[in-house]
């Protein structure tokens, strides 16, 4: 549904607004202007229009009702099949953080049917207070009923920051929530903080592709939503003795109001889970193509890791994109990291950085890699790394 209002009346179908569209969201039929649905409600074709034939509706804002009336800090646990995703601990960890710096409690909120146990591990992994909302219409991830049970503890609750992994579902759920509440959402944030003066929340992402940082705060609304990716912040230790109050709420939805059902789950066979690996081997422009990513899975099989690679093996076509490491790509925080051949655009480092350690295999002495590497080898990979592989083999008895 387009969020532009027209005056049909007062349309005098002069195209000027037409003309300033930056999303080609307007045009011309019969001489009255028309939106579609890629209209984003940016305002430019409104101080063009003549005879003020355009208008965009009210939108509420919290001030309506007073920010102060908004407090503490949420999170949502992700879960499949009865298994929380380690991303939902993540965000925990990091609300706990944000959570203690406004001294304020810190609230998971899981969805689903029949996992209570979940909502212990929540406990101990840093929340004062879990909503769990049980219900055979949460059994399977689906947005509308999923974001419907969000939306309504927020509207009775007030969270002041609430916080979702960036995997696939969490960001089609943070989108749908955060719209239906008119709030602020800043996607793949790779950082978080409050700001000292303000207490407002600081989200820090990359933007333009990589090439600078944007810090985006959300002053006039509430919730201020974030999604951060997986591995961007460390995931706590899980504290067994701790306490906190569970809260089962009831559902809002049956089954008669979702329109979607989920038929069947298909599992990808061959996929690479970056995230996860403690150990990844990445190569880049540096490997020459598709075969020179041989030595790269030799190093990596023989180390019980992960084969990576940066944006331009990817492009070139030389291995698919579910190994691409960088801020287009997967973000990894393995206990080491080796990359073979690559340079070190900001966009890979951005992916990389958290790596405990680093180990570059470049030729050039002045790549950027090498300000990030703990350890650095100049010279041929083709050489360097079938040297190591045969290194390790022995070490490890393989």
């Amino acid at each position: 549904m387009a969020l532009l209002e027209i005056n049909r009346e007062e349309c005098i179908g002069c195209g000027a607004c037409v003309d300033v569209c930056p999303f080609g969201a307007l045009k011309l039929i019969d001489d009255i202007a028309t939106v579609n649905d890629q209209c984003t409600a940016c305002g430019a074709c409104l101080d063009v229009c003549p005879v003020e034939a355009l208008k965009l509706p009210e939108r509420p804002q919290a001030k309506e009702e007073g920010l102060e009336a908004y407090q503490g800090v949420w999170t949502w646990v992700e879960q499949f099949q009865g298994q929380a995703s380690s991303i939902s601990w993540e965000m925990l960890g990091q609300g706990r953080k944000l959570a203690d710096q406004r001294k304020t409690t810190l609230t998971a909120c899981l969805l689903g049917h029949q996992v209570e146990p979940i909502a212990k591990e929540a406990i101990f992994y840093g929340a004062d207070r879990v909503f769990w909302v049980d219900d055979p219409t949460l059994a399977v991830y689906r947005t509308q009923p999923y974001a419907n049970a969000l939306v309504s503890l927020v509207r009775q609750y007030k969270p002041e920051i609430f916080l979702l992994g960036a995997s696939s579902r969490g960001r089609d759920l943070a989108g749908s929530v955060a719209t239906e509440l008119y709030t602020g959402l800043t996607a793949d944030c790779t950082g978080l903080e409050i700001d000292q003066q303000s207490n407002l929340l600081r989200q820090t992402r990359p933007a333009f592709g990589g090439n600078i940082m944007a810090t985006i705060i959300c002053p006039n609304y509430r919730p201020q939503m974030s999604t951060v990716r997986h591995r961007v912040f460390e995931m706590p230790t899980a504290d067994k003795s701790r306490q906190g109050q569970i809260v089962a709420v009831s559902a809002s939805m049956n089954e008669g109001q979702i329109a979607s059902k989920v038929l069947e789950f298909i599992t990808e066979q061959g996929e690479v889970n970056l995230a996860d690996a403690k150990i990844i081997v990445s190569g880049g422009r540096g490997v020459g193509g598709q075969d020179g990513f041989g030595p790269i899975r030799e190093l990596a099989d023989v180390l019980g890791g992960a084969v990576g690679s940066s944006r331009a093996a990817v492009d070139a076509g030389w291995i698919p994109y579910a190994h691409q490491v960088g801020q287009t790509g997967r973000t990894v925080r393995p206990d080491l990291y080796i990359a073979c051949g690559i340079s070190g655009a900001v966009q890979h480092l951005a992916g990389m950085g958290t790596a405990k350690v680093i180990v570059a295999i470049n030729k050039d002495p002045e790549a950027p890699i090498f300000t990030m590497a703990n350890y650095g080898i100049v010279g041929d990979l083709f050489q360097i790394v079938p040297a190591l592989t045969a290194q390790f083999r022995k070490k490890l008895h393989k």
